[in-house]
């Protein structure tokens, strides 16, 4: 087994770093302080053609596998989460749903906007009472006279009300089979009459990324924008959710790698007693367990891509990765904040924005207590 990264790896890596180094760093505190999203960004993203890493080229993304778009992802959130969160809900929850499930002619008509970045993605599947209790949506869709008629609502969705969205995709009952909710997905265009966009929420992190709340009344989806088979979307969302845990399990090793970065470099300059505090043997233990549990939660992830790119069953992987990944982040930031003392508790920081962006990373794409039960199911319990 060769655990190293290819050239093709190598060189995708050491891009996005670049970029986020010069382009994403300099104006992440601004970013966050100002709470304003980062179209600039995403305009450098997708001129760089990150914006698609997993989608084909046919339709205007990168064509790469699955371990790429976790690189990418991962160096991102070393620099930003705002950033980070932004590229892998466009991709992973808003693009491909449509990849994936959607007709040719869905494909043609929405994947080329949204692959090459000129456009956003959004999904719409959390509500007010539906958020790890997937299956108790109450948004509901009745088909008349060549339309869906949604009435419902959605919360805290990503993506949903930048300029540049193109797109939302929705969970919503259409119907009862078997004396069960039938639920499907829909597409649902930026604009159309009935949907309602909330101002932007104001969140304890991820303060640069768009997140909304989104209202349908009477707001009429063409038949067409239905996205697969009708009855289907509850497997589909399934699907989606677990390729989404492997971009938040490298979300969040990118995090823990940042914070990692920021103590040690901090360790190493900050003077105690006469000396580096790096050289004080309870600093150096942190530090150390930091180096390790970092490596550990990547090659988690790394192998649940691996796994999806052999087309091989990856949902036990992807979960464990966003299981443990999630958990090591909040132990990172914290001892990173601790080591920084009193400067670490200042907003202006680099690691009290680390800190505060970290904690979604144990509720969103399922919240740890969801990953273990999708594990305990893996292994037959």
């Amino acid at each position: 087994m060769n655990l190293d990264l290819g050239e093709e790896h190598e060189l995708l890596r050491r891009t996005v770093r670049d970029f986020a180094e010069e382009r994403i760093a300099p104006i992440a505190e601004e970013l966050d302080r100002e709470h304003r999203f980062p179209y600039e960004v995403v305009e450098g993203l997708a001129e760089l053609g990150v914006m698609g890493v997993p989608i084909p080229e046919e339709y205007g993304g990168a064509g790469l596998d699955t371990l790429s778009y976790a690189l990418v992802v991962e160096e991102l959130a070393r620099i930003d989460s705002s950033v980070a969160i932004t590229v892998a809900a466009h991709t992973s929850l808003g693009s491909m749903p449509i990849l994936l499930f959607g007709s040719e002619e869905q494909r043609r008509a929405w994947l080329p906007d949204l692959a090459s970045g000129r456009r956003l993605a959004a999904f719409g599947l959390t509500e007010p009472g539906a958020g790890s209790d997937a299956g108790a949506t109450r948004t509901r869709a009745e088909l008349r006279d060549g339309s869906w008629i949604v009435n419902g609502s959605k919360q805290f969705i990503t993506n949903a009300g930048t300029d540049i969205t193109a797109c939302v995709t929705i969970t919503a009952v259409t119907g009862e089979r078997d004396g069960q909710p039938e639920v499907s997905n829909l597409i649902v265009s930026s604009g159309t009459p009935g949907l309602e966009v909330s101002a932007p929420l104001h969140k304890l992190g991820w303060c640069a990324s768009d997140t909304r709340e989104l209202s349908f009344r009477d707001c009429a989806v063409p038949e067409e924008n239905l996205l697969g088979e009708r009855g289907a979307g509850f497997r589909q969302f399934l699907e989606i959710l677990d390729g989404g845990r492997i971009s938040v399990a490298a979300l969040a090793v990118g995090l823990s790698q940042g914070a990692y970065e920021q103590a040690l470099s901090y360790a190493r300059t900050r003077e105690q007693f006469g000396r580096p505090i790096s050289r004080f043997q309870a600093i150096q233990f942190k530090l150390a367990d930091m180096a390790t549990e970092i490596e550990a939660a990547r090659a988690l992830t790394w192998r649940a891509a691996w796994l999806k790119d052999e087309g091989r069953p990856f949902a036990r992987e992807a979960a464990m990765a966003k299981l443990f990944s999630g958990e090591l982040s909040n132990r990172v930031v914290n001892d990173a904040l601790e080591i920084h003392g009193g400067y670490g508790f200042m907003s202006e920081t680099p690691i009290s924005r680390f800190y505060r962006d970290q904690k979604v990373l144990e509720i969103g794409e399922g919240t740890n207590e969801i990953q273990r039960l999708v594990i305990a199911r893996q292994l037959g319990l």
